[in-house]
């Protein structure tokens, strides 16, 4: 009794499962039947479309050809215009074949094939002229193709009329040149004509027939939507609100791992990542590293405390962003120690910028309380010249050009550019020279 009453349940469950599902099913069956038909439909058009190029392209050739072997004899140029003609007599072997009773589908894609066409297109040629011919659009355009049949007709025999009058050489009556070349011409020109006329109707047509699927396709789309919003409204906001929170979480630790706490800018890992990659990077480039430590930041803190060393060094990390460029990186690595990543900037410029921070910095005063720190800073410069220098090597540089301007006196500017008169010290600890 109990397994008789589980196997109900399940069968009630799926009943139900197929019942919610099914008019999406349904919609989704029939946008596909939407979608397949006017992809066909469009894709037959578009064929016949670049038939009718290749068709006329062919004829013009023709009638050239034809022209050229008029006055030259030249037996090549016959030939060409033979091969030429004999895209549009495929075509049009293509249409005779289509319009039997009953239909020689053989030997239409022999003709089309013959006419150029790609093999891949022709089924698609074939299905649209013979469940769509009555159109009014494409019986237009075939009216207009079937015309061109006398033309090509007496384009043939003109070319057989030619070859007989060259077989004794060349034609040596001016009039009846003048008359032939003539009668070419006003075959080219009713060809054209009628080309144009089967390009434009087929043009229309095909924007007609895109209007339309386009119509159906985007109602059966809404109807799908509405069906799909009518069901699923909740599951929807649920998952945009759980995305938004993840989202954000995710923005969240990605800034606090690559900021620093407190000022709010690049923090060391960020700073080092980022000179790496200017470092593999650059080519030819110049690229400046610039290492910062303020002087007095010690005595700050222990005056007036930690909160006043934390306001200053936010303070100090507004000032050096003040001016910079968009691809320049201003960093707190550490304490009171910031760093600039300078791309393609010169060793000159890279100089004159420091100095410049160097003296923002000597004209800053910081106030606490009723107290007034002047501030000052020990800033090393170093410019990378060598293209094998590696993230190490040019901290190293750097740091040793800071710790070069501190034993010189402090608030001053030492340039590290890879000569040796630069001493790089790295035994001593940063802890002695902010001391």
């Amino acid at each position: 009794m109990f397994r008789r009453t589980a196997t109900s349940t399940k069968e009630r469950s799926f009943l139900h499962v197929i019942k919610l599902v099914s008019p999406f099913v349904m919609v989704v069956v029939l946008q596909a039947a939407i979608a397949g038909f006017s992809l066909e439909v469009m894709s037959s058009v578009r064929a016949y479309v670049a038939g009718e190029a290749m068709w006329s392209r062919s004829q013009k050739n023709a009638v050239y050809f034809l022209n050229l072997y008029l006055h030259s004899g030249k037996a090549r140029q016959f030939a060409q215009y033979q091969a030429s003609l004999a895209v549009p007599i495929g075509d049009e072997y293509a249409r005779w074949a289509l319009e039997r009773d009953p239909v020689d589908v053989e030997l239409a894609r022999i003709g089309f094939l013959q006419g150029g066409n790609h093999p891949d297109d022709v089924p698609g040629l074939i299905w649209l002229f013979r469940y769509f011919n009555q159109v009014s659009f494409l019986r237009e355009a075939i009216r207009e193709w079937a015309a061109t049949d006398p033309m090509l007709l007496e384009l043939s025999v003109f070319g057989e009329v030619i070859k007989s009058e060259l077989r004794d050489g060349p034609v040596g009556d001016n009039d009846r040149l003048q008359f032939l070349s003539s009668r070419l011409s006003e075959l080219n020109r009713q060809f054209t004509g009628h080309a144009e006329r089967f390009s434009t109707v087929l043009g229309e047509g095909s924007r007609a027939i895109k209007l339309t699927l386009t119509w159906l396709n985007i109602a059966t789309a809404a109807t799908l939507i509405l069906l799909l919003v009518w069901h699923t409204r909740r599951l929807v906001l649920q998952r945009q609100a759980f995305e938004d929170a993840l989202h954000a979480e995710k923005e969240r630790l990605a800034f606090q791992a690559s900021h620093d706490w407190l000022t709010g800018i690049a923090n060391r890992r960020a700073f080092e990542a980022r000179l790496q990659n200017e470092l593999d990077c650059r080519g030819e480039n110049s690229l400046s590293l610039i290492l910062l430590d303020l002087d007095q930041f010690k005595s700050v803190n222990d005056s007036c405390g930690h909160l006043a060393g934390d306001r200053l060094l936010c303070q100090v990390a507004g000032l050096l962003q003040q001016d910079r460029r968009p691809h320049d990186l201003v960093a707190r690595l550490g304490g009171d120690e910031f760093g600039l990543i300078l791309p393609q900037c010169t060793p000159y410029d890279a100089v004159d910028i420091a100095e410049r921070l160097r003296r923002s910095l000597e004209l800053f005063n910081f106030a606490w309380d009723d107290q007034c720190f002047a501030i000052t800073a020990s800033i090393g410069v170093a410019c990378i010249a060598d293209a094998n220098t590696t993230l190490e090597e040019a901290m190293r540089q750097a740091d040793a050009a800071c710790y070069r301007a501190k034993e010189k006196g402090r608030n001053r500017v030492q340039v590290d550019n890879g000569r040796p008169d630069v001493v790089l010290v790295a035994a001593r600890p940063r802890e002695a020279a902010r001391a």
